[in-house]
């Protein structure tokens, strides 16, 4: 509990009524006589506080505009200068310029991949059309002597088969001819 919420007790002074009566005639003549010079310093007062406000307004102007372009920079730069050393530094980004790298030359091994695929397809189709063109008759002639040849043959055969069959015709014609 506070000093100043203590209760103070008063002590009781018994005081006649005569002389009560006395102290209040004495204080108002007292009040009437103190009464225009509390106004008068009240004026005073209220003058010298009006003077006083009117002499620290600029001085407080001048204050502000001071600690605006003179402390406040300076108060700015500790404060951020300070906001750098405490601030946790930012991690080191590990590099990882291995698996671009091999991504990257991989993508250019398939380009150039690809690039000789359609020029080795291109040639391919291109020998491909041209031997056909020379293998085209080559492939006729060569059909048409397996022909002749197998038409020989086939001729030969049935020449022996022919010789075979009269052979055989002629034994059977005796073999008959003796038997009946």
């Amino acid at each position: 509990m506070s000093l100043t919420m203590k209760k103070r007790r008063r002590a009781e002074v018994i005081i006649p009524r005569s002389w009560l009566g006395q102290v209040k005639v004495q204080a108002r003549k007292a009040g009437n006589k103190v009464s225009p010079v509390a106004e008068t310093a009240r004026d005073v007062a209220t003058h010298r506080v009006e003077d006083a406000r009117v002499w620290a307004a600029p001085k407080i102007d001048q204050a502000a505009h001071s600690v605006e372009d003179q402390i406040a920079p300076m108060v700015s730069a500790f404060l951020a200068d300070l906001a750098r050393k405490v601030d946790v530094p930012p991690r080191a980004k590990a590099r990882r310029r291995w698996p671009v790298l091999a991504l990257l030359a991989g993508a250019a091994i398939g380009a150039v991949g690809v690039a000789m695929y359609r020029n080795n397809a291109q040639r391919w189709t291109d020998t491909m059309k041209d031997s056909l063109r020379h293998t085209g008759a080559d492939a006729s002639k060569w059909v048409g002597d397996r022909a002749e040849q197998t038409a020989d043959t086939v001729n030969r055969a049935a020449e022996t088969v022919n010789k075979k069959a009269d052979t055989v015709g002629k034994k059977s014609n005796d073999i008959s001819g003796k038997l009946s």
